[in-house]
């Protein structure tokens, strides 16, 4: 058997194959009135192209807790009643293809309020359009030119960890069967993390051991709310790309072991995002490496992304022991038919919908 397409059990949750689609934003929700966050018939379009051409698992794009942890004034929420209405039509959908439904619940700290990425992804100054104050760990910008953003008090911190167990709740009851913490890219969690955006000088800064109470203070609120029988991911930027003065490799591994004992069951591992200016040498696979690591020196499961784009390449990335899945980013936008490429490129059994029989 294909080890892409041997299923993969966590907790009582079982995959049907390890071709997973990562969150990837689409900037598409209404910016305002009552569907404000809310996924609307291009989200659902897109989510469900994905299943039908048989992902395993997908990650709904980062979805913000609360409407000043958006990225942009278009992005999904899931604070609201509304939105948790809108987002019961496209799990449900993605169970009728035998697609694990995940999303993932985020905050934007310092680099929320920001244009769509095709109008540029510059930052929108709070008063203008739909822009308002970011807020992060630390007053400095994420660059210069990037509005400072407000520096949080501990009760505000405290309050924003309630807002992720407020959005795991929620996402529990769209329907969603995984529930992912976005602690990756730059954004409020990873900010926290890393001493490069993080210069306070209390309980949630400095050491190493305080930079991370914040991300561990969110994954205790959301296991607690999360069930037990459904599995808990956390994606996390493995290294800033840093010389020195940012968050390393070394980190996330001695971090991972952390998040299993807090109840994390699979660390989605990235690299990158909250140091501008970084010169990151990518290609093909360039940080499966980090997965890797983090997989030969813990416990903790590990999913593998990066220029990921062919079967035989991620075939290789498990067989060889390097993570427990892929996911697939820009290759699922390009072909939403990878799984089914690919189950019959290693000789598996693809997932075809019956209204698509006339096509096996």
């Amino acid at each position: 058997m294909s080890a892409l397409f041997e299923p993969y059990t966590l907790r009582e949750l079982t995959f049907p194959n390890r071709v997973w689609m990562p969150p990837m934003c689409q900037y598409s929700a209404a910016p305002e009135g009552p569907e404000t966050g809310a996924p609307n018939d291009w989200h659902f379009a897109h989510y469900a192209a994905r299943a039908t051409g048989g992902t395993g698992l997908i990650i709904v794009e980062a979805t913000a807790v609360s409407p000043e942890g958006r990225i942009s004034p278009y992005d999904l929420g899931i604070w609201n009643d509304t939105q948790v209405e809108a987002f019961r039509r496209i799990t449900d959908f993605l169970r009728t293809q035998n697609t694990v439904p995940g999303i993932q619940l985020a905050h934007a700290g310092r680099k929320a309020s920001t244009e769509r990425t095709w109008k540029g992804g510059e930052p929108i100054a709070a008063g203008e359009g739909y822009g308002w104050q970011p807020l992060a760990p630390s007053a400095v910008p994420f660059q210069e030119g990037h509005p400072v953003p407000a520096e949080l008090t501990v009760e505000q911190i405290r309050e924003h960890v309630a807002l992720f167990a407020d959005a795991a709740r929620r996402a529990l009851a769209a329907g969603f069967e995984v529930a992912e913490i976005h602690g990756a890219h730059g954004y409020l969690i990873n900010e926290f993390l890393s001493p490069h955006s993080n210069k306070r000088d209390d309980e949630y800064g400095g050491s190493y051991e305080n930079r991370v109470r914040f991300a561990l203070e969110v994954v205790d609120a959301v296991r607690e709310v999360w069930p037990e029988d459904k599995p808990l991911f956390f994606r996390i930027s493995a290294t800033d790309w840093l010389e020195e003065g940012g968050w390393t490799a070394d980190d996330t591994v001695r971090f991972a072991a952390e998040l299993k004992d807090h109840g994390v069951d699979l660390l989605d591992v990235s690299t990158g995002g909250n140091a501008s200016g970084v010169r990151i040498p990518t290609g093909p696979g360039y940080q499966v490496e980090f997965a890797a690591r983090v997989k030969a020196e813990t416990s903790l499961p590990v999913a593998a992304v990066g220029l990921i784009t062919e079967a035989e390449q991620a075939e290789k990335i498990l067989v060889n022991g390097e993570a427990d899945a892929v996911l697939l980013g820009r290759e699922l936008l390009r072909d939403p038919s990878f799984a089914q490429h690919a189950a019959r490129a290693l000789g598996a059994e693809p997932h075809v919908p019956h209204q698509y029989h006339r096509s096996v």
